[in-house]
């Protein structure tokens, strides 16, 4: 059996070792980031004047240092709860299209608005100012988040 030089193993090893420090400081240092960090206050959820869908809005805080996604949402009992989007379609005209997720950005805040994304709730249940529906956040990375959101009339957000 022949034996390598000292040399072949020793380069291959320092280097791994200087590596393996180099990486460590970097990470000691917070430098490699830290997961996403969230938060969810009380949301609001508009009073419907229809019977097709009324809409709820929450501000979504990562306060971590990597995205997460906003995967789903689940509404409460006897009622389907979906993420949305208002998109325009040409003549001043605006439609919804449903949107399957959304990034919360690390060190930023997604906020939920009528005039952008919103989490759609249909059938419309019937509330009353100041009523609180349950919803659950659901996100790829972090766990999920049962929030509130308190009945408000359009125009009163």
């Amino acid at each position: 059996m022949k034996r390598l030089p000292l040399s072949a193993v020793a380069v291959p090893l320092l280097t791994c070792l200087v590596t393996l420090n180099i990486l460590a400081l970097w990470t000691v240092t917070g430098n490699a980031g830290t997961p996403a960090a969230l938060s969810v206050p009380e949301g609001r959820v508009l009073i419907a004047g229809g019977s097709e869908a009324t809409a709820a809005f929450f501000t979504i805080r990562n306060t971590g240092g990597a995205d997460d996604v906003l995967t789903g949402v689940t509404g409460p009992a006897g009622h389907r709860a979906m993420l949305s989007r208002t998109v325009d379609i040409g003549n001043n005209a605006r439609s919804m299209a449903m949107v399957r997720t959304v990034t919360v950005p690390a060190g930023a805040a997604l906020t939920m608005m009528p005039d952008t994304l919103d989490v759609m709730v249909s059938p419309p249940p019937r509330l009353a100012p100041g009523d609180r529906l349950t919803f659950t956040l659901h996100f790829r990375h972090s766990p999920p988040q049962t929030v509130r959101a308190r009945a408000v009339r359009p125009g009163d957000e």
